[in-house]
């Protein structure tokens, strides 16, 4: 994260030299002698100016809120350069405590912890702050924008003293990166409470957030990257595989991709994820991007095959080719304009599938660049003049829908990826609209409602794991034996759709081995159901009990899941019982979690499709190898998921239905008073009418 590695640093990993530099990392804020400020550095991408617009009141409470981590013999100096970071950038993130020494996930035996959760989880915080991993590493940023680890670098160095420090009978509490503290537990409860922006209903707009986030008393977390478990953009382009794949299924009616176009933007954080998944499903991926910054950052770690600004050549790659080239050709709404101009002027449609991955839940902060402007020249006017950028993104909105809505009268096929494209370009006027919809429901599909949605239903989703030891070959000792698992269930028996899932899995673990996928720490990601997570929990605990695999293993999963996230316009846009605004299921899961033996527990307000859409619950989980693991891994994993399945029973879901109907059978501790439907319209209309 620093400006420049020190020669504290420079021994290879494992040495004296990284114990020091992670040891003086856990002894508190530096601050006789304070560290000298170096500013931001010019060798890494940084976030866009905010624009709170604060009050002078507001302006001073926010400087009270950044100096009260320091002592006051020192508040004189700092408070000059902190005023002057909340003027320049609408935030105060402490530059000069930005730590000089590399950040990355560093093996877990070298964290000086009293515990293996402790050491675990500062493991995950570094991954998180690497910046091969995080997209703007000096704001604390892992992805989307404004996903924050903590909300300044105060923060991050009282949290790992507290996590150097910490007992198993204690717990530290996390309130919106700030870490309050650490307060007397027990044993069998989590080492970490984390909430993030949890701010009272009637607040909660993006104009409050702006304010509150510049004061430094709330902080957006995404999903994972304010519980520490983010694991670089390969859990997205696992998901966006499957995603991939099921939609050409759906749409297409083909288990082949070859020679299939799927045209899409964003090079970024997740949405980097997508140009490999492209050549993983085998389809011609065009992928758009602005940010030439995240476009060399994916070319330099292979991702890209092909780098073009020329959209002549980007169609006549198209039209002459069928193999998977990725391209950059600008924006996103550029690109689908050509392709209208070719359908227009040729009759030939030269794309198959469509969608946006921009961070378009904070579209007027960086998550969506207008194609009126260069980008520079459009964080120029972000900052200079906020209602007038936010005026030319919309009218881009507008653009890029009337293109795909031209593109879709052919045989194109686009859906909402779940980060509120649709829902900012319906807020914008866009022609979205779909006669007789609820308002969650518009002219094309999230990929929940029509891709994902069922697999959700059956209890699949994305469950992760991390190699605490650093080591590849324990990553790989962890695939053979989560692919021998889900072999050995399909050999035992199971139903046709399940099977589906559980093949799409084992290919997957077999090319994310090929495909280099790992950037950061030693992670992998997965979809299985309840019971293919406990299984696949177990042989890891009891691998790391024989000594197969060196260090402890860290569980956990992205909040886009069956049971951790309440998001209308996503998760839970397929439930139809009327609850799809209610965040009862994530509140649940994160509870439920805690107190059937996860080792931390996440709550975040906003994760994914933006502040005050949605409420997400997450967990960690460490795998040590003593019986104490294997016991909580059975009792939380479970709980993880039977809670959204049971929720997905009761709004309707048929498939949900079936699947607890089955874990009551095998489960003598699950009783669930199943629904009974409602088959009658004839009968409802007649009770209304009297």
């Amino acid at each position: 994260g620093g400006c420049e590695r020190p020669s504290r640093v420079s021994a290879p990993p494992g040495s004296p030299a990284d114990m020091c530099s992670l040891r003086a990392l856990c002894s508190g804020l530096p601050l006789r002698p304070l560290p000298e400020n170096r500013g931001r550095c010019a060798g890494v991408p940084h976030a866009p100016v905010r624009t709170p617009g604060l009050s002078p009141t507001e302006e001073q409470l926010a400087l009270r809120n950044a100096l009260r981590y320091f002592p006051p013999d020192v508040q004189e100096q700092l408070a000059p350069e902190f005023a002057q970071e909340l003027r320049l950038y609408g935030h105060i993130y402490m530059y000069r405590f930005c730590p000089n020494l590399e950040m990355k996930a560093y093996p877990v035996e070298q964290y000086p912890c009293r515990t293996k959760a402790a050491a675990a989880i500062m493991h995950m915080i570094m991954n998180n702050l690497d910046p091969a991993v995080a997209q703007f590493p000096q704001e604390l940023v892992t992805y989307g924008g404004n996903g924050q680890v903590f909300s300044n670098w105060a923060q991050f160095w009282l949290t790992m003293s507290y996590l150097s420090q910490m007992t198993e009978e204690q717990t530290l509490v996390m309130y919106s990166g700030h870490p309050l503290g650490l307060f007397p537990s027990s044993p069998g409860a989590p080492r970490l409470v984390i909430t993030n922006g949890m701010v009272i209903p009637n607040y909660s707009s993006r104009i409050e957030y702006e304010k509150l986030f510049a004061m430094g008393v709330t902080m957006y977390g995404q999903m994972t990257a304010g519980s520490y478990c983010y694991i670089g953009p390969q859990g997205i382009v696992h998901g966006t595989v499957l995603t991939v794949l099921n939609a050409g299924r759906r749409y297409l009616g083909v288990e082949d991709l070859a020679g299939k176009v799927f045209v899409t933007s964003g090079l970024g954080g997740m949405s980097g994820a997508q140009a490999k998944a492209a050549v993983i499903v085998g389809c011609i991926g065009v992928i758009a991007e602005v940010d030439g910054a995240a476009l060399r950052k994916r070319y330099q770690q292979g991702w890209l095959m092909e780098v073009t600004n020329s959209l002549d050549h980007c169609i006549e790659r198209l039209r002459y080719n069928s193999w998977p080239g990725l391209f950059y050709v600008g924006s996103l709404v550029d690109t689908d304009s050509r392709l209208v101009h070719e359908l227009d002027t040729t009759g030939e449609l030269l794309v198959d599938l469509g969608s946006d991955q921009t961070s378009c839940h904070n579209p007027f902060n960086g998550g969506y660049y207008p194609v009126q402007l260069g980008f520079a020249e459009a964080q120029s006017l972000m900052a200079s003049d906020p209602a007038a950028f936010k005026g030319l993104v919309q009218e881009s909105l507008r653009r890029h829908v009337s293109a795909i809505n031209r593109l879709a009268q052919g045989n194109f096929f686009f859906w909402d990826y779940g980060n509120a494209f649709l829902l900012e370009a319906h807020r914008a006027g866009a022609d979205v609209g779909k006669p007789g919809a609820s308002k969650m429901e518009f002219r094309y599909p999230s990929y929940v409602q029509h891709i994902m949605g069922d697999i959700f239903s059956q209890g699949f989703g994305p469950f992760r794991w991390v190699c605490t030891s650093g080591d590849p070959q324990d990553l790989a000792v962890t695939d053979h034996l989560a692919t021998s698992v889900l072999e050995e269930a399909i050999s035992g028996g199971v139903n046709p759709a399940v099977k589906l899932q559980y093949m799409d899995n084992i290919r997957w673990i077999r090319e994310a081995a090929k495909h280099q996928l790992v950037v950061g720490s030693q992670a992998r990601i997965l979809y299985s159901d309840q019971k293919g997570r406990v299984a696949i929990a177990v042989a890891f605990n009891q691998a790391i009990a024989r000594g197969e695999i060196k260090a402890p293993v860290v569980l956990s999963r992205d909040h886009h899941d069956v049971s951790g996230t309440d998001s209308p316009f996503r998760e839970t846009s397929n439930i139809h019982d009327g609850s799809a605004f209610c965040a009862d299921m994530a509140v649940q899961n994160f509870v439920g979690d805690a107190f059937r033996g996860a080792t931390w527990v996440a709550l975040h307000n906003g994760g994914g499709v933006g502040w005050g859409e949605v409420i997400n619950g997450g967990f960690g989980l460490v795998l040590d190898g003593t019986e104490e693991a294997e016991q909580k891994a059975r009792m939380m994993l479970s709980w993880d998921v039977s809670n959204g399945v049971a929720r997905r029973c009761w709004s309707g879901n048929r498939k949900a239905y079936e699947i607890i109907c089955q874990t009551m059978q095998e489960n003598s501790g699950l009783v669930v008073t199943l629904p009974h439907e409602v088959t009658d319209e004839y009968m409802l209309q007649q009770a209304l009418q009297a």
